[in-house]
């Protein structure tokens, strides 16, 4: 019989012919061993760079108690959330994170501030002078505040101006001053 793949009833009956031949040879019993499940491992802790994306987003987006929700479901501890939301992939690399990581995030954040200004450019044009003078007008200036803090939290931190920072260094260049010749004091010399 070749060696390949063969179905159950081909298996038997060569297992049959085998027990009938009256060899000298002991036969064998055949064994069947189910192979590993492709995969991830039970008990492997490689995490996707896709799902770091994933939580990263979310912790960014929607909450670091809605990304502890999703790592949950996957067993992933909170300080990797942590991790991720920084774009690392460990909390050893946390100070190096993955540029992959950062830029998912960046586009997911700037997606979320570009919804938010939509809505409040058309909540801001929808306040008029007609619908200042009437109530509506303070539940538009609300959603209109209301937008301007969800575009405030989801930018980037900005980075600390000159004034704020330690290193405040001064350089001071003095220029001569250029005179003009009626300037200087006239002495009249005779040879």
């Amino acid at each position: 019989m070749p060696i390949g793949i063969v179905t159950d009833d081909d298996f038997l009956r060569e297992l049959e012919s085998y027990k009938d031949n009256k060899s000298p040879e002991p036969t064998r019993t055949p064994v069947v061993e189910v192979l590993d499940k492709p995969g991830r491992k039970e008990g492997d802790t490689n995490i996707p760079d896709s799902l770091r994306k994933i939580i990263g987003e979310t912790s960014v987006l929607e909450g670091r108690k809605a990304a502890l929700g999703l790592a949950g479901m996957f067993g992933i501890s909170p300080s990797s959330v942590s991790a991720y939301a920084k774009g690392a992939t460990s909390t050893t690399s946390y100070n190096e994170p993955k540029k992959s990581i950062i830029e998912h995030i960046t586009k997911s954040r700037k997606r979320a501030i570009k919804k938010a200004q939509h809505v409040l450019n058309s909540a801001m044009g929808a306040i008029t002078q007609e619908k200042l003078d009437y109530a509506d007008a303070k539940d538009l200036s609300t959603i209109a505040k209301d937008m301007s803090v969800v575009i405030k939290n989801l930018e980037p931190p900005a980075p600390p101006s000159s004034a704020e920072s330690n290193n405040n260094q001064q350089f001071v260049i003095f220029a001569p001053q250029f005179r003009d010749e009626r300037s200087f004091e006239h002495i009249t010399v005779q040879e």
